[in-house]
């Protein structure tokens, strides 16, 4: 919803702003349209900033329950392992981690593990201060809703953009993108290990190279908040992943998923 109406607002500003010149005469309204174009560039970059930039980890895992995958016991970020992140940093890498299994197990009605990874997100969140976004009520909406994959799918999207919103509200950008990448390597990790060879299930192909284009939106908008030395730790951690992505166009081979696979497996055991 957020991305719809940054979509929507964002030409209309442009519109409005620069139309408010038009009685000035022709140097005042060159000199206006710079000053007014730059006005809108900074309300652009602020809205952007606090729109969720890719599809979230409940959209990707969507397209495996789309795909009738079976749900796999054991792939998933322990829930125990939410103890030992102890930094801001860790906490919201695993904060995105565990949003990507929450979803995981939402949208294919594992119920009890649903309850864990609120109970993991909830801990962190809180850590954060976060609570009044993972509270009690989530998992109402979420067992109310367990026979709507769509309706599911927006739930666990608003709070990942509420999430995302907070901390860049709260001049935290390089800690909101930690969640964003987080949720990017779990959703990634679970598309590569649905099956011991998940280049043999039709559809996989496809939502791993539509991930490269999250992984390239997700390297580009890290750049401006790298002197930031946690949030280029972690981007220097997602270099397999780049080595692989960029000589990948619009179809992938086998080995081009293993490849993926074997990348993805590698950041994560860096990060969890």
């Amino acid at each position: 919803m957020k991305k719809a109406i940054a979509v929507v607002i964002i030409p209309m500003l442009i519109f409005c702003v620069t139309g408010l010149g038009s009685c000035k005469n022709r140097a005042e309204k060159k000199e206006q349209k710079k000053i007014e174009l730059e006005e809108v560039d900074t309300l652009r970059s602020e809205i952007e900033k606090n729109v969720y930039p890719l599809p979230t980890s409940a959209e990707v895992i969507k397209m495996l329950s789309d795909l009738e995958v079976g749900y796999i016991l054991g792939i998933s970020n322990p829930v125990e392992n939410s103890k030992k992140y102890l930094t801001s940093p860790s906490k919201a890498i695993n904060l995105g981690s565990y949003g990507a299994d929450l979803s995981y197990a939402t949208l294919y009605n594992i119920q009890q593990e649903v309850i864990n990874y609120l109970d993991a997100i909830r801990s962190l969140a809180a850590d954060l201060n976060m609570s009044k976004i993972y509270d009690e009520t989530l998992y109402d909406k979420i067992k109310e809703n367990f026979d709507n994959k769509d309706k599911l799918v927006e739930i666990l999207t608003d709070a990942f953009n509420n999430t995302y919103s907070y901390l860049s509200d709260n001049d935290q950008q390089p800690l909101a993108l930690l969640v964003v990448g987080g949720a990017w390597v779990e959703g990634m990790y679970l598309t590569t290990h649905v099956s011991e060879a998940a280049y043999q299930i039709a559809g996989i192909s496809k939502v791993l190279i539509e991930q490269k284009k999250s992984f390239d939106l997700f390297m580009d908008i890290t750049k401006p908040y790298l002197d930031d030395p946690n949030l280029k730790d972690f981007v220097d951690k997602l270099e397999p992943v780049r080595q692989v992505y960029s000589g990948l166009t619009t179809s992938l081979t086998n080995q081009d998923i293993m490849n993926i696979t074997k990348a993805i497996t590698t950041v994560r055991g860096q990060i969890l």
